[in-house]
């Protein structure tokens, strides 16, 4: 065992978990005193203290990845396997976000947002600092420990500690999507992303007779009803593949909710089986150009014209339009509600597009994208002019419900974006490392190196930490409870893990991560993608803020 394991750990760090509430509830109050009036949030002020009500969801987001991070402990600690490797990540990862939440918490490169911007004063600053805290905080993350940790990563298997399923079934996928991500996607993700081509078809049938797409979709309609835990599972082995091809459910996760949820009868016979199969690709077309997540003010407008609709507008960052088989597009079909209750969502087939005739659909053209990273499915900007589609394309048969039927949708998307950031975080981690036990300098491998390795070992804790606040909103949405708050918690903590991690791991290989030979220099650029797309991170921040500070 670790010489710098601390004595009584897992009760050290549950106590912790519990007096992280000192520090959040003091932050609430003072939060609160910035924005609340007349016992309920203001909105002008809420956008004027951005600052305070975005670093208090940080704060929170902290709190909720310490308390996940010592229920995973305790899971293994109740399967006897709460070993070396497992007990230096409990330990590094309490120390490090405490430390953190007391002295600073990094909300992006450039904002560090401290107890004083959250009208914390310093008395009960003070009280934050029990006995487990202070313990933790000073000598819980040590750089011996970080370097431990990066002795104890499996550079051969790549298996960086127990993730704690607790089920054999979701083993069991891990295991075999693991192996398919390892053997088909990852020896060919540089070459997709090098040439900016698809994704080949090849993969996406492999993906289908595997059940990626129908994996949360119901059995009476052909899918395999998993739930989003199994669906992160999956998620993640694939994008430490190659992020596109862990992004290629995303549209069909969508779909299925839409449809599932808000469809008319029929829709749901027609399309849920097709999604489950793979035979039908859909994309989302919701994103307009000067809106981006201000979707009440969306402007693409569907005029009712007998049994018919007609379609004008235009969509940008529209992903996967040119192969895919079906848009759910939303748009205004009452133009005298300028928000969100003027929005209706349809769901258009469309024969899929060719290299030489991308969109084939008469009164709909496009215009590719060319994008840094997360390639394989390429990126479009959509014009419709007139576009007839039938009037049974309406989403559940009703106007003005789309912004209501997208909004449930949301919750799962974000949680498998989680997933596919925590795939990236890993796959970093996993080139950072290889990379590391090659590499000599000065006669050793620089993984020898302590700098070298503790960025490693801190890599593997908070990779840890990503992939269970992950699992944890997941689980919560299987037991069907409202995870707004904790999907966006995932998804905002687990994207800046993969930046994170890519970036550490590119200097890890030096002015060789730079090269376009190295696969870490592509990581770089798909990580970066994860803070901006399904909710940049601080529409996330402001989001989960605005549910926390409710009075």
């Amino acid at each position: 065992m670790s010489d710098y394991k601390l004595d009584g750990l897992l009760a050290l760090c549950q106590q912790a978990a519990k007096d992280t509430a000192i520090l959040v509830d003091a932050a609430r109050e003072g939060v609160q005193a910035k924005i609340v009036k007349d016992g309920k949030i203001d909105s002008a002020a809420l956008d004027r203290e951005q600052f305070a009500a975005h670093g208090f969801a940080w704060l929170q987001t902290y709190a909720r990845a310490i308390e996940q991070l010592v229920h995973w402990a305790e899971r293994l600690e109740a399967e006897s396997q709460f070993g070396e490797l497992e007990q230096l990540t409990l330990q590094v990862g309490c120390a490090e976000y405490l430390s953190q939440m007391a002295g600073g918490i990094p909300m992006s490169q450039v904002e560090v947002v401290r107890p004083r911007d959250l009208g914390v004063g310093h008395v009960k600053a003070r009280d934050f600092h029990t006995d487990a805290v202070t313990k933790l905080i000073q000598e819980g993350n040590s750089a011996h420990a970080r370097v431990r940790i990066a002795e104890l990563l499996d550079v051969n298997t790549q298996m960086f500690g127990n993730d704690a399923l607790g089920d054999e079934t979701l083993d069991m996928i891990q295991e075999q999507f693991r192996r398919f991500a390892a053997e088909e996607v990852a020896p060919n993700a540089p070459a997709w992303h090098d040439n900016d081509v698809l994704i080949p078809d090849e993969i996406i049938t492999q993906m289908a007779e595997l059940g990626v797409f129908g994996l949360t979709i119901p059995e009476e309609f052909g899918g395999l009803d998993m739930g989003k835990t199994a669906m992160c599972v999956v998620t993640e082995e694939l994008s430490r593949g190659y992020i596109g091809v862990g992004s290629l459910g995303t549209r069909s996760e969508i779909a299925g909710e839409l449809i599932n949820i808000g469809g008319t009868p029929e829709q749901k016979e027609k399309y849920l089986p097709l999604l489950a199969s793979g035979e039908l690709l859909p994309t989302a077309v919701f994103t307009e150009p000067n809106t981006g997540s201000d979707l009440a003010s969306l402007k693409t407008r569907a005029v009712r014209d007998g049994d018919v609709y007609r379609i004008t507008g235009n969509k940008t960052w529209i992903t996967h339009a040119a192969r895919s088989d079906m848009m759910t597009l939303l748009a205004r079909t009452d133009p005298d509600e300028p928000g969100y209750k003027g929005l209706s969502m349809f769901l258009i087939e469309k024969p899929r597009g060719t290299q030489d005739d991308p969109f084939p659909l008469p009164g709909m053209t496009g215009t590719e994208i060319e994008v840094l990273g997360y390639r394989g499915m390429k990126e479009y900007e959509l014009a419709f002019d007139n576009l007839e589609v039938p009037a049974s394309a309406l989403l559940g048969g009703q106007e003005g419900q789309g912004f209501k039927q997208l909004m449930s949708t949301f919750e799962a998307a974000r949680i498998q974006t989680a997933a596919r950031a925590v795939g990236v975080a890993a796959n970093a981690l996993e080139l950072g490392l290889r990379y590391a036990h090659e590499r000599i300098q000065f006669g050793h491998t620089i993984i020898k190196f302590p700098r070298v390795a503790a960025k490693l070992g801190w890599m593997a804790v908070e990779t840890q930490i990503a992939r269970q606040i992950s699992f944890f909103a997941a689980r919560e949405k299987d037991l069907e409870h409202r995870t707004d708050i904790e999907a966006g918690m995932a998804k905002l903590l687990a994207a800046r893990v993969a930046w994170s991690n890519a970036d550490n791991a590119l200097q890890v290989h030096g002015g060789n991560g730079y090269a376009l030979e190295y696969p870490i220099s592509r990581v770089l650029v798909d990580a970066r993608i994860l803070n901006i797309f399904e909710g940049a991170a601080e529409i996330q921040a402001h989001v989960i803020a605005r549910g926390l500070l409710k009075p």
